[in-house]
């Protein structure tokens, strides 16, 4: 399994910097657009057991709805969309008492739409157009270091201290301290790089942003383990061995993306919309 994992990796990551540093704003948008692509083929597949043509006309949709937030969604819309996510912390909270009431295959559907086309067109803004006073390609690393962060820091700070449970009808092995050491170890990177590399913007908004940026991760990591469960599977596909499937790869992204874009226009930082 570890070396499945490493051999995807090593083969993905000069694909993913490549495209990250070396192309404009089509071309990664593009390459972007096939692994969001992927993970809505994916999602598709959780909506139910739908018949191939089905699940090809959802993510023609998809790709539909990707064009139009690239080139006809006005900009002011994506600082109101991941308010979305509250809804979807409601889910996760109340799951699975509710579950009756979102497992169908019209509300899989528009979730969908709202887990990947918002994610999907952040993540193409900020490469393009840069955050805090950072070029595109830095500024997505930076966004996405809290990130990475909060992943670690969760993961040791859960294994040595982790006691009560976060979410355990959903992911029984997320604990609250581990949600600490995790948004602690994200903001502490998130103020020390500052003083490494030049960043624009008040620091306390922008860790207020990194805050809400990491914790929203975790609720997209959760809302997924959530469908996942429902129905019955463990990962959402097999694509990259070793990893699971594209979504669960990108699930902590779907979320943490377009509220840091979102935030960093509410607080008025560089870079917001």
């Amino acid at each position: 399994m570890l070396k499945q994992r490493v051999i995807t990796a090593l083969v993905l990551l000069p694909i993913v910097l490549g495209a990250l540093f070396f192309l404009g704003r089509s071309g990664f948008a593009w390459v972007a657009g096939v692994f969001f692509l992927i993970a809505g083929w994916e999602w598709s597949a959780l909506m139910g057991r739908l018949a191939t043509p089905t699940r090809l006309l959802w993510v023609a949709s998809l790709a539909v709805l990707m064009a139009l937030a690239e080139w006809a969604t006005p900009s002011w819309l994506y600082t109101l969309l991941p308010l979305w996510w509250l809804l979807a912390l409601a889910l996760v909270v109340t799951y699975p008492r509710t579950a009756g009431k979102w497992a169908r295959l019209p509300i899989m559907a528009l979730m969908g739409w709202l887990l990947l086309v918002p994610s999907w067109a952040a993540v193409v803004h900020i490469q393009s157009s840069g955050a805090l006073g950072l070029a595109g390609p830095w500024a997505l690393l930076f966004i996405l270091v809290w990130v990475w962060a909060a992943d670690t820091g969760a993961y040791f700070a859960g294994r040595a201290f982790g006691r009560r449970k976060l979410a355990p009808a959903v992911s029984p092995g997320k604990t609250l301290e581990g949600l600490f050491g995790g948004v602690a170890l994200a903001l502490a990177v998130a103020a020390l790089v500052p003083f490494v590399v030049p960043v624009s913007g008040a620091l306390p908004l922008m860790l207020v942003v990194a805050a809400l940026t990491v914790l929203a991760s975790v609720l997209g990591d959760l809302f997924e383990s959530m469908v996942k469960r429902q129905r019955g599977v463990k990962d959402s596909g097999t694509i990259l061995p070793g990893h699971g499937g594209m979504l669960d790869r990108i699930d902590s992204v779907t979320a943490a993306l377009p509220v840091a874009l979102a935030g960093l226009s509410w607080f008025g930082l560089p870079g917001g919309l």
